[in-house]
């Protein structure tokens, strides 16, 4: 084993058996090396493989910012890892849009009628609404009407997703967040007409969203479901 995992090995430990927590900070740099007599540079290495999975968070210099804090951002990771993945083409656009269906209709079923999250929903509705009046009008103000509304429809997406207050769905929905916006921006070139579908998607969301604060987790699924499938369809996805 190399010696930075001895470290990563230690610090799982600590976590597991509680006795490091979220908000908690792990000991000085050079006493973990001499604790586990390991190199600094050891310690080090397993620090920045832990920052970039988004278990701590290290602060330089002194006071209450300084030293490594652990935190817990789930979506850091394997956001990353998804992206550089769908990158290398080695995950499919397809496999991802069937992830994204069953997560999202199992969430959608599971949905909370009273959940907070749906008032964010449709909040971000009421914004598609005017991303769209303002796409027709010409007077978009940041970015292209089609980037902003794609933006505006993942957080939606994520919005209902959190409402079945599933964490572990809610982590893997975030990390797909940046994957969606990329793929789904780059399929727009394969509609033949984005002003419909961005009108019928409006719809849809409304539809979904109705469905859900009335209690018919049900009915949700299947339209988030036909929802989901049916965009990429139009644009050429088969899966």
């Amino acid at each position: 084993m190399r010696t930075h995992q001895l470290v990563l090995h230690w610090i799982e430990r600590q976590l597991s058996e509680g006795r490091l927590t979220v908000g908690g900070r792990l000991p000085a740099e050079r006493t973990l090396a001499e604790q586990l007599q390991v190199s600094r540079t050891s310690v080090r290495e397993a620090i920045r493989i832990l920052e970039a999975m988004g278990v701590v968070r290290a602060g330089v210099g002194s006071g209450p910012e300084a030293g490594t804090v652990v935190i817990s951002d789930p979506t850091a990771a394997l956001g990353s890892a998804l992206r550089l993945h769908v990158a290398t083409q080695h995950l499919p656009v397809s496999d991802i849009v069937e992830t994204r269906v069953l997560l999202e209709s199992w969430a959608a079923e599971r949905a909370k009628p009273d959940a907070p999250e749906l008032d964010t929903a449709a909040s971000l509705l009421d914004e598609m609404d005017a991303v769209g009046s303002a796409a027709r009008a010409g007077a978009a103000k940041t970015g292209s009407p089609v980037d902003d509304f794609l933006a505006l429809d993942v957080r939606f997406h994520l919005a209902l997703a959190d409402a079945a207050g599933n964490a572990v769905v809610s982590a893997m929905m975030g990390s797909l967040r940046e994957s969606i916006q990329g793929y789904a921006a780059e399929l727009t070139s394969n509609l033949p007409d984005w002003d419909a579908t961005a009108t019928r998607l409006r719809a849809e969301h409304r539809e979904i969203l109705a469905a859900i604060r009335n209690g018919d987790g049900e009915r949700g699924a299947k339209l988030v479901a036909a929802h989901i499938e049916g965009y990429y369809r139009e644009a050429g996805v088969q899966h």
